[in-house]
């Protein structure tokens, strides 16, 4: 199983960016997607996303500006950032709880990572 994010990049404050997660391999299910950010010298935090149905959250300091979607039938997970700030600057990580083909457990799987530069 393979997480590939895409669409990390510079934008200016105020900007907007869309990040994209495909989920390829033998996978059966899904049971969340999520993205997660992390800067240097600071623990990684949930920026929005749904861990085994547990609903949809949202990082407090991104709602109204973030948008998570999820097409179920592709295994995609979509982030769309508006209204971008500096403290937004971080590197994008997506994360999927999956089950595998013949194998009833669910694994945790991280994508590699897109950097998000918010900077004038």
């Amino acid at each position: 199983v393979q997480l590939q994010a895409f669409g990390g990049g510079l934008v200016q404050p105020g900007g907007s960016l869309r990040l994209s997660c495909a989920a390829s391999g033998s996978i059966i299910s899904i049971n969340g997607m999520s993205w997660y950010r992390q800067t240097p010298g600071k623990q990684s935090e949930l920026v929005a996303g749904s861990r085994s149905g547990d609903g949809i959250k949202h990082a407090d300091s991104v709602k109204g500006r973030f948008t998570i979607s999820r097409d179920k039938v592709k295994n995609t997970l979509i982030l769309q950032m508006d209204n971008l700030k500096p403290e937004d600057t971080a590197v994008y990580y997506c994360n999927a709880l999956v089950v595998r083909v013949g194998d009833p457990r669910t694994y945790e799987y991280w994508g590699q990572g897109t950097q998000v530069t918010v900077s004038s």
